[in-house]
């Protein structure tokens, strides 16, 4: 049987990679927090002194990109600039403010026979983030990564090869002159054999985190033999109850909808509590309408809504990421915390409303990532939860949930300290 000299060669190629970001994970584990954050500093200020090169070779990709028949969104969240450069190093110092999670004491306890245990945290070792379509997601990782004493593994989409290539020769080279082990951030070769064969490099990488739509993300969980944090979909929905200041509701179902309708936390539903739809149900109607939002409905909306069109069964576990929302009336926060428990996918759901009891029986309710109250979902976001970039958002329970900053990049271990305790 004749072996494939190229499958082959890439064999070896992800092998020896993978034995570099395992040794420099060891050493990013032991880096001090004044060596790490000398090298954030030292990645933020090589990005803001190569935007110019960097934008060139991200032109290009939306060049290349435009003559494919990229979507319109997928366009523009591949396209930089240079307010967007320096929102990437402008994340990197804020990583400098905060707090560095490793080594820190969870819990300590001492036990009868004397044995002192401690919990502490650690960094997780080698993670791979693999994503589509934003160029910033490599700085933001790479960061992330370490700043939490990980070593990284970036694949980026195919659509933006030369940005992620500039983006990280860039930081790479200003972190290895500030101290990053040689190997701690590292790209694989370009292919999907590439992808395929890092999924099975167990013994390498400890965990793999995919951003990108669904179809990326279920791909990678299907073949990954490695642990997977991740989030299918963002199907979000807003809750206005029979006890909600409407004024407050428009405001916020207007932003939840509207602001950026092609992120995972903008919602996707709609529910009106049944004795205030009269009066709410044609007024969102005409604020979504005047922002270019279709409407699909049930027949209760739409009998008080006339522009909404129907909505079938597969509106209300739809993710449009589009100026596109499903409405439906409902009797109650109850038949509300059912709809979104069985429709919704775990993201971010929220409840307007000025009765406790509605509030408190649909936050104890709702089995999501994050619930609001009287606030819009568009929140869900590593930045706006304080922990600078995020690495992703996780719908899974273990052993990360919701935005996923510095602290969901380590683990635990325990040290035990003894004077010679035997078991009995």
């Amino acid at each position: 049987m004749k072996t494939n000299p190229d499958r082959t060669e890439l064999a070896a190629r992800m092998s020896a990679m993978g034995e570099k970001a395992r040794i420099a994970s060891r050493r990013m584990a032991a880096m001090s927090t004044f060596d790490k954050n000398n090298a954030l500093r030292a990645m933020a200020d090589a990005l803001d002194h190569e935007s110019g090169a960097i934008i060139a070779e991200n032109e290009k990709d939306v060049a290349a990109a435009a003559d494919k028949g990229l979507s319109k969104p997928m366009i523009e969240r591949l396209k930089l600039d240079s307010r967007k450069i320096r929102g990437m190093s402008d994340g990197l110092r804020q990583l400098i403010e905060l707090e560095d999670p490793v080594g820190k004491i969870l819990s300590s306890c001492i036990r009868p026979n004397g044995l002192k245990i401690d919990k502490v945290s650690v960094p997780i070792g080698v993670i791979a983030i693999i994503y589509e379509s934003r160029p910033n997601v490599t700085v933001d990782s790479a960061g992330l990564c370490l700043k939490a004493g990980n070593a990284a593994i970036l694949r980026g989409g195919s659509e933006a090869i030369k940005s992620n290539s500039a983006l990280l020769h860039c930081i790479n080279r200003a972190g290895l002159e500030a101290g990053v082990p040689e190997g701690a951030i590292q790209a694989p070769p370009p292919g999907r054999e590439a992808v395929n064969a890092m999924l099975k490099m167990d013994r390498y990488i400890d965990l793999v985190i995919p951003r990108g739509g669904e179809g990326l993300i279920r791909t990678v969980a299907e073949n990954s033999m490695i642990p997977v944090i991740k989030h299918y979909k963002g199907v979000c929905h807003l809750y206005v109850d029979a006890s909600a200041d409407l004024d407050m509701a428009e405001r916020l179902v207007v932003n939840a909808k509207c602001q950026r309708p092609g992120v995972c936390n903008a919602i996707e539903s709609l529910l009106i509590h049944g004795d205030i739809a009269g009066s709410f149900a044609p007024r969102i109607a005409k604020a979504l309408s005047g922002k270019g939002v279709e409407l699909r409905g049930d027949c209760e909306f739409r009998r008080l809504a006339p522009c909404a069109i129907p909505a079938t069964e597969e509106d209300w576990s739809e993710e449009y990421l589009d100026l596109v929302l499903s409405v439906r009336i409902v009797p109650d926060v109850q038949t509300a915390a059912e709809h979104i428990n069985f429709y919704g996918s775990q993201h971010s759901d929220g409840i307007i409303a000025k009765d406790p009891a509605a509030v408190s029986y649909f936050l104890n309710q709702v089995d999501s990532a994050v619930v609001y109250h009287n606030a819009s979902t568009r929140f869900t976001d590593g930045g706006e939860f304080g922990m600078g970039a995020e690495i992703g958002i996780s719908t899974d329970k273990l052993h990360a949930r919701g935005p996923m900053g510095l602290r969901e990049l380590n683990t635990y271990k325990y040290i035990v300290y003894g004077n010679g305790q035997c078991r009995e």
